[in-house]
């Protein structure tokens, strides 16, 4: 089992990158429920596993960030789903 995608602020990070192509700081705050701080690290946690991709740049003087998944991010996320259903298939 990926210990990485065991964290629930992870997983919520990974599964709207699933079902979206680009995802920006704020909303992914929001869904997870996370501090500005607490997100930040899963970010990097999940950038440094090269999981995500983050973009930082400036929209109207502004610094916005943006992150994407990557194909090893969508690999990961789809063998952490099969292995929960086999667990609950077996348990």
């Amino acid at each position: 089992m990926d210990k990485l995608l065991f964290n629930p602020i992870r997983l919520k990070i990974i599964s709207s990158l699933i079902n979206n192509s680009e995802c920006d700081f704020n909303y992914l705050k929001k869904i997870t429920e996370s501090t500005q701080g607490n997100l930040s690290i899963q970010l990097k946690k999940l950038k440094e596993e090269k999981y995500i991709h983050i973009e930082k740049r400036f929209s109207n003087n502004y610094p916005k960030t943006s992150c994407s998944i990557t194909e090893k991010g969508k690999i990961k996320f789809e063998e952490f789903f099969k292995n929960l259903i086999t667990l609950k298939d077996n348990g």
